[in-house]
């Protein structure tokens, strides 16, 4: 098991490697204010950005603020964010969220990770993509890709996300929490992909534990 303070080196290292590769890495929902973050992060569950991008500027001007997303009808709203996938869910979801914001809250969104995990359909990722990129607060996001990358490079040997996210938190300095996601992701879509990663173009293969495992297999 290599040590903590060899592993923080190697963090430093992979981070420094893909600023220079993505250096407009960044979330690439669209939104206006933290609420639409809020709404657009549920929706992207199991399902691709571009297609989340697509329904939200409609949805938004339908249901502007927490209180008309309260007062939507549920077969509206589920026939609103159908493209999505998991439609029953995430409208059911999205409602009771906005008639908590609506009722609790003022209709404004906590800035808060133990208040926004209580919100419906609100786990710890969504409300890490909220902190981190809607209120600039230090959050580690951990999504497919940053098991996926965690694991490969040997950060992690799980594919718990908690346990992943704790671990990162050990691993990487604070000012990089918010960008670590949105350059693994980055990197996960570009080169180091789920089935078949291009590790002959990785530029961070030296670091990678995965990459060195099979190159000892020859």
């Amino acid at each position: 098991m290599t040590a903590p303070a060899a592993l923080r080196k190697k963090a430093e290292r992979v981070l420094a490697v893909l600023k220079k590769e993505y250096p407009g890495a960044t979330c690439s929902l669209r939104f206006s204010n933290p609420f639409e973050l809020l709404i657009a992060t549920i929706l992207s569950a199991q399902c691709t950005d571009e297609r989340v991008n697509k329904v939200t500027p409609g949805l938004f001007k339908k249901y502007p603020d927490a209180a008309a997303f309260a007062r939507a009808p549920l077969a509206e709203l589920e026939s609103a964010v159908r493209s999505t996938g998991f439609y029953k869910n995430k409208a059911r979801n999205i409602r009771a969220c906005a008639e908590m914001l609506a009722g609790t809250y003022g209709g404004e969104v906590p800035a808060g990770l133990e208040a926004l995990v209580q919100l419906p359909g609100v786990g710890r990722k969504t409300a890490n993509v909220v902190l981190g990129v809607a209120f600039g607060k230090p959050a580690v996001v951990v999504d497919t890709h940053v098991i996926r990358l965690s694991n490969r490079l040997g950060f992690a040997e799980t594919s718990d996300a908690v346990k992943i996210e704790f671990r990162l938190m050990e691993c990487v300095a604070r000012k990089d929490w918010s960008r670590l996601a949105h350059l693994f992701i980055d990197h996960g879509r570009a080169v180091c992909k789920a089935i078949k990663p291009r590790c002959g173009i990785c530029n961070v293969k030296t670091d990678c534990d995965y990459y060195r495992k099979l190159s000892a297999q020859g």
